[in-house]
């Protein structure tokens, strides 16, 4: 595990600028999302791949061969088969590539990320549903634009609930989220799940600033640790968990920054905590 990297400068302009705010109230509408998709799925938007792979070091060797018929093809790449991975039933995994931070609920089921207080209630539209998660956890994944950009379901379970919230496209990096209630004002979705060792939890995914598209698949009812749940066509990216209280223990590096805002790069299925009490060590898909 890896600390994140700093702000990029087209970012920091954005959000930082009046110039940038005042271009940003047109890049978050749907309807610029709506251009930049057609664009972004057509055969002329494959001359990107390649500077994109160059400009974030992108590891090729990982995924699978083949011709690319667009940037979200590409995109949206998969990676090559793997051994099954053999976890404790216990573990707790991470669902992404990417950057974790992790924040108490509070008894109110509130969450302070960076500069802004966020509700559960207003991140699920659903006060009941939210109190559940009193004196619970957030865990927020960040995923940059160099991550693997398909996502794994954590725990065998039974789905009870999908649900899907409109909304704008902001981007998600934490300045971004220094300056706008990014995660409840961003189209998301969630699944509820009732799992085998962590209780009820929320998986939510959140699109953000250009595309950001979320694509679940099937909404079949029984699921299981490490299964491909879905992923996200492009644009910044973010997966939310709400684990009730007393489910959870993270690992070491990361139980001692919790509530910091600190983020810290996992892979998906890398072990990051044990359900229940007893501490785990880490592991990966």
């Amino acid at each position: 595990m890896t600390a994140m990297k700093k702000e990029t400068i087209a970012i920091r302009f954005l959000y930082r600028t009046y110039i940038g705010r005042c271009m940003l109230k047109i890049m978050i509408r749907p309807q610029f999302s709506n251009v930049a998709y057609w664009y972004l799925n057509s055969r002329f938007s494959k001359w990107l791949i390649r500077y994109y792979i160059r400009n974030h070091h992108i590891d090729m060797r990982p995924y699978e061969k083949k011709r690319y018929r667009s940037f979200n093809d590409f995109f949206t790449r998969k990676k090559k088969k793997r051994k099954k991975s053999l976890w404790v039933s216990s573990d707790l995994i991470s669902p992404c590539d990417g950057y974790l931070s992790i924040y108490r609920l509070d008894g109110a089921c509130n969450i302070r990320i960076k500069n802004v207080v966020y509700s559960a209630a207003g991140l699920l539209h659903n006060a009941v549903l939210a109190g559940a998660y009193q004196d619970g956890y957030c865990l927020v994944f960040r995923l940059a634009p160099h991550n693997y950009h398909r996502y794994l379901y954590i725990d065998n379970g039974t789905v009870e609930r999908y649900v899907k919230i409109p909304g704008v496209l902001h981007c998600v990096r934490p300045v971004a989220c220094e300056c706008f209630p990014v995660y409840v004002q961003n189209s998301r979705e969630y699944t509820k799940i009732r799992t085998e060792h962590l209780g009820e939890i929320i998986q939510m995914e959140i699109g953000a600033l250009l595309v950001g598209r979320i694509h679940n698949h099937s909404k079949g009812r029984q699921v299981y640790k490490g299964q491909e749940k879905g992923y996200f066509e492009f644009g910044g990216s973010t997966i939310v968990l709400l684990v009730e209280k007393g489910k959870i223990c993270f690992n070491n590096d990361l139980s001692q920054n919790i509530g910091t805002g600190k983020e810290i790069a996992v892979t998906a299925g890398e072990t990051i905590g044990s359900c229940g009490q007893s501490q785990k060590g880490t592991g990966q898909l």
